[in-house]
């Protein structure tokens, strides 16, 4: 199963277990950076049948989660989507970072 998300897309595989990996490009490293120290610290609630890794690589943000469930995959994505949301719309408030 293939599916699209984000500016630089993703994709998700069918069983066993599901994975799917996201590529969030920011304007800077400084910002992914920033992003994801604001976004790393939140564990998945549930222990068994998700996980999820985030890293960063140059000005892109990489998330990736493998499920047992896809409602549990559905929902954990749902769940970071509102929180990066949240996380650019803090930066765009503040504004870029100070040296």
């Amino acid at each position: 199963m293939e599916g699209a998300a984000a500016a630089t897309g993703g994709s998700a595989v069918s069983r066993p277990g599901l994975a799917f990996e996201l590529k969030i490009p920011f304007p800077s490293s400084s910002l992914a950076q920033i992003a994801l120290g604001s976004l790393a610290p939140d564990p998945e609630p549930r222990k068994e049948g998700i996980s999820k890794e985030l890293d960063v690589t140059e000005d892109i943000l990489h998330v990736r989660w493998r499920a047992d469930e896809a409602r549990i995959l559905r929902v954990s994505i749902s769940s970071f989507l509102e929180h990066l949301c949240l996380v650019v719309e803090t930066m765009d408030l503040f504004g870029p970072p100070v040296a």
